[in-house]
């Protein structure tokens, strides 16, 4: 009878259990601590082997995505749990994740994160040039409003209960005039918004471009509250399911500051959007390595990269061939991933720092959007990633200097 601790959560968990009962007794340790674990296909084994930074195995599961696969879930079994005569499952010890973190910096930079948020958006805000005036009643400051706007995301409240951040905002002095809800919600929904809110993200990454130099690219989904209907003929009615707008973003692998951005529509092909990405994020920072997974991998996205003086570290497609075709630096990235594989992977492995950017920011401000119409849902995206800039400094700040405010 199997003890209720060894239910599954995951297919690669399950697989791994799978493993172990099946190749437990041909699983062995090594002296320096390594686990050999055979292939559950019958050829060949693995090398399971601890660090400080976690489990890694060598097979392309867990070298090329990084993740705890099946053979590290098999080692955990095997070292955690032994089986009885009945079946049953005594706990013995299992493998632990491990990560270094400067808990003093990150304690004072969360407890002291709201006061210097506000100091910090204020001061972005105030290279916000007013539009010309017209003619019509006058319009409050554009400033003010991309001020009111930001908190609004930070706060993660809705606009009628945000209204007490907008009167302390006031009172401190951070903004000239208080507005209605409706006002915030108007201007999130202006189109030129979205250049100010661009050229904001830019302004908040420049401060740790001292500090980065290497980049990785992802992208990913933020779900909205519309629906979207099509008919299935498989099911023979009407189904719906929820639209989503897709986030491509460059970020640090440093600092996870997030460096350029791109909001399209869902399901948007991810390769085209690698060039004003990296072009966006060369104008402000020395780029020496882009990380990116395959999804990325084309002749034309390595060779701009490598014009950039950069190096392109993008595995390539089991299909792909290592004829130029007009790009040399495809070739020589071919050859690189073919025959120095390690080596290549340290360097692809960063590209891990951009999920935990997009963690990052989900976690803090949510990864749905509060906005009904299209311009204020891409709009909503940015200043999301505006906040999330804003708190990677004030974190920064807390760990490389001794700033008092």
């Amino acid at each position: 009878m199997e003890s209720r601790y060894l239910k599954a959560k995951d297919l690669r968990q399950q697989k791994g259990l799978e493993i172990a009962k099946q190749f437990k007794n041909k699983m062995w340790e090594a002296k320096n601590g390594d686990w050999h674990v055979p292939s559950q296909s019958g050829r060949g084994e693995y090398i399971v082997r601890t660090s400080q930074k976690g489990p890694i195995c060598t097979c392309p599961d867990s070298e090329l995505r990084q993740v705890i696969c099946k053979h590290i879930w098999a080692v955990d079994y095997v070292e955690r749990w032994e089986y009885g005569d009945y079946g049953d499952t005594i706990l013995r010890r299992r493998i632990r994740l491990t990560y270094k973190q400067n808990w003093k910096a990150y304690n004072k930079a969360q407890v002291n994160e709201g006061p210097l948020f506000l100091k910090l958006l204020a001061d972005l805000c105030s290279h916000v040039e007013q539009p010309k005036y017209r003619f019509g009643r006058p319009s409050l400051l554009l400033s003010d409003m991309v001020f009111a706007s930001a908190l609004k995301v930070y706060s993660t409240f809705s606009l009628r209960r945000f209204m007490a951040f907008i009167e302390r905002a006031k009172a401190e002095g951070f903004i000239d005039q208080a507005c209605s809800y409706v006002t915030v919600s108007n201007y999130m929904r202006k189109p030129e918004m979205t250049a100010v809110l661009q050229e904001l993200i830019k302004l908040s990454s420049l401060p740790l471009a001292s500090v980065e130099d290497s980049f990785a690219v992802d992208s990913s989904g933020f779900s909205t509250c519309r629906f979207a209907r099509y008919f299935s003929y498989k099911h023979e009615r009407d189904l719906k399911y929820r639209r989503w707008l897709k986030a491509h973003l460059m970020c640090g692998t440093k600092t996870n500051v997030i460096t350029a951005v791109e909001v399209t529509e869902e399901r948007r092909n991810d390769c085209p959007l690698l060039k004003p990405l990296v072009e966006r994020t060369a104008k402000g920072f020395n780029v020496k390595e882009v990380s990116a997974d395959k999804a990325y991998s084309s002749r034309n996205n390595i060779q701009l990269v490598d014009d950039m003086g950069a190096t392109a570290y993008i595995p390539f497609k089991v299909t792909a061939k290592k004829r130029a075709g007009g790009s040399s630096a495809w070739k020589k990235m071919y050859h690189y991933f073919q025959f120095r594989r390690d080596e290549f992977l340290k360097h692809y492995h960063k590209r891990s720092n951009v999920e935990t950017a997009f963690h990052m920011m989900k976690t803090k401000f949510k990864d749905s959007l509060r906005s009904k119409d299209g311009t204020a849902q891409v709009n909503e995206i940015l200043l999301k990633v505006l906040c999330h800039n804003i708190c990677v400094l004030i974190q920064e700040i807390h760990e490389f200097s001794d700033f008092s405010f």
